[in-house]
């Protein structure tokens, strides 16, 4: 069954996670793409090189951002937070990196490859959020096998007696 998170564990969840993904739009297109961030309790923040993703959310700063972990029982969790792309600069574009710093400087990272492009620093402000999750232990993942197995025992039985 799913189900909703509450704001406390959407906040926890957010912070705990490393990787999510920007969804934009523009003339027609949609543009997924994995990004590193922090969130603040109010914003996601992302640094990012010119490109593709920068240049839809300039034109349409309506963003998606999309964060999700799956466990190989089968359990789930996701958060969507949908708000605004708001470029940075200045004192704010350096306070976002050195929150994304502080969040990652612990962090093993091989040597970064220069790209020429100009780095942007950039925020998601949330303006709705929602989260939602499954969870599965270990009597329903084997409820869930014992399904399937039976299942595929069906389907073979009816192979054979079509033939």
């Amino acid at each position: 069954m799913i189900e909703e998170l509450e704001r406390d564990e959407i906040e926890a969840f957010l912070r705990d996670q490393i990787v999510g993904r920007v969804g934009c739009h523009r003339d027609g297109a949609t543009y997924v793409v994995p990004v590193i961030y922090a969130w603040d309790g109010e914003c996601v923040y992302v640094q990012s090189v010119e490109g593709r993703k920068i240049e839809m959310m300039r034109a349409n700063p309506a963003v998606c951002f999309e964060v999700d972990e799956y466990r190989p029982n089968g359990s789930w969790r996701s958060v969507i937070v949908d708000g605004s792309y708001e470029e940075l600069e200045g004192t704010a574009a350096e306070a976002a990196l050195a929150l994304l710093v502080q969040r990652f400087a612990r962090r093993e990272t091989g040597p970064r490859a220069r790209t020429g492009r100009r780095p942007v620093a950039f925020r998601i402000r949330a303006e709705r959020i929602s989260g939602r999750r499954v969870v599965r232990g270990p009597a329903r993942t084997t409820v869930t096998r014992l399904g399937l197995a039976l299942l595929r025992r069906r389907l073979r039985a009816a192979a054979r007696a079509r033939r």
